[in-house]
């Protein structure tokens, strides 16, 4: 008999939990809800909130929109989209993740401070991702965006920086830039760096590796679009090479079922229980 199991650890972070429910007590007092940018990466929780009466708009379309209502989902948003708001006559439903708008704040004040001497703003993080966009607009564009160790090379290490993460980056990853930082900048100049990536999303690595590694095959169900689904995938494939990634039922290879003892159906902080159910149901009905 083959066993299914849903990890209990996958699924929504609060700071999803929280945009959704916002989205869902404004859509149940009736009236119309926009929602700035997808308000989470999964396509089939967006069509959901979609049937409930949520607009997703992009940007150009927010800033022709008057008199109305918008969300701004957990990823947080660059001072220009409030300023933007207030000349409208827009309402803005907040729910920028609290760890995201923490970070925010540091790089805003860092940013303002004078402390003599030129300094690098450095953020490590996924250049074009809706926080990360949030982050360098508290710098008025002049943060620099590292995607990975490769690109810290590329800094001027005669001149201070100030390091700072997207929250949901790899923890390994960022310490090896930290390092590499350590190693290189002048003696003449300071370094400063601040682990600012969320412990809900670190914390989920140990986890997610036990899961994948417990079974003989892994489906992990993320939106295509989720940095955050990319990253807990690849650690599911580094213990468990069967590990397939997917967003939905249709997705699932029915030849992989064949000899598979245990089944385990995990996700990213972006990923509903619900969905993650409907899937792991799905097996169960195709053993």
């Amino acid at each position: 008999m083959t066993k299914v199991e849903i990890d209990e650890g996958s699924g929504f972070c609060f700071g999803v939990v929280t945009a959704i429910n916002k989205a869902e007590e404004e859509l149940t007092n009736g009236g119309t809800l926009y929602c700035l940018g997808d308000i989470v990466h999964n396509s089939r929780e967006v069509e959901r909130l979609k049937e409930m009466g949520l607009i997703t708009i992009n940007h150009d379309e927010f800033n022709h929109l008057h008199n109305a209502k918008v969300l701004l989902r957990a990823h947080g948003e660059p001072p220009e989209t409030y300023a933007i708001a207030r000349r409208n006559n827009i309402e803005i439903i907040d729910a920028t993740c609290p760890v995201v708008l923490r970070l925010q704040k540091k790089i805003k004040q860092e940013y303002t401070q004078e402390d003599g001497g030129e300094k690098q703003i450095v953020i490590y993080g996924k250049n074009g991702h809706a926080e990360v966009l949030g982050l360098v607009g508290q710098t008025v564009g002049e943060a620099i965006v590292i995607e990975k160790l490769e690109e810290a090379k590329n800094l001027d290490f005669s001149k201070s920086i100030r390091l700072y993460s997207q929250t949901t980056k790899s923890l390994d990853e960022f310490q090896d830039i930290v390092e590499y930082i350590k190693e290189h900048i002048s003696p003449e100049v300071t370094f400063e760096y601040y682990d600012t990536i969320c412990r809900q999303v670190a914390n989920r690595i140990p986890n997610i590796r036990r899961f994948a590694a417990s079974h003989d095959l892994v489906f992990f169900v993320s939106g295509k679009k989720s940095s955050n689904g990319k990253m807990l995938f690849s650690e599911c494939k580094k213990v468990n090479p069967n590990s397939h990634l997917i967003d939905s039922a249709e997705e699932i290879d029915n030849s992989l079922l064949t000899g598979a003892d245990s089944i385990g159906v995990c996700g990213a902080t972006s990923t509903p229980k619900w969905l993650m159910e409907e899937i792991s149901e799905a097996i169960k009905s195709r053993l």
